[in-house]
């Protein structure tokens, strides 16, 4: 999320070098590598080589949600599998979900936390580095 809050502060300039973004977030640039790519094959991202290279949006920050980005890593934002918003399975650990003193709750949880990784884009987070 900070790399994405830097590429969004700078949306619409010149592709941020990968060096630059691990630099001013403090992230080890191996391990960013390996999110920028993840988010470039999900078309979150795309990116430039050569000497002005870098990484960029293919979006515009407000038209990318925090729910995007999570998935793209996570696949779902639920916490259990009764509760998930992409496919519910059965819950492993009660034999009666109607009944489960603990299903409701956490989709009521991810509910919520789908709402507001929805509701919240990377131009709520831009940084202007």
């Amino acid at each position: 999320m900070m790399a994405l809050s830097v590429l969004a502060g700078e949306y619409g300039n010149e592709p941020v070098a990968i060096g630059r973004i691990a630099r001013s977030e403090h992230i080890p640039q191996r391990f960013l590598e390996g999110i920028l790519l993840t988010l470039k094959n999900r078309g979150i991202l795309s990116s430039t080589r050569g000497k002005q290279g870098g990484y960029y949006l293919t979006r515009h920050p407000a038209d990318v949600s925090l729910y995007d980005v999570v998935v793209c890593f996570e696949g779902t934002v639920s916490m259990l599998a009764c509760a998930c918003e992409v496919r519910h399975r059965p819950c492993e650990f009660c034999k009666d979900e109607q009944s489960c003193p603990i299903c409701k709750p956490f989709s009521t949880i991810n509910r919520h936390a789908i709402e507001t990784l929805r509701a919240t884009t990377l131009q709520d987070i831009a940084t202007n580095s």
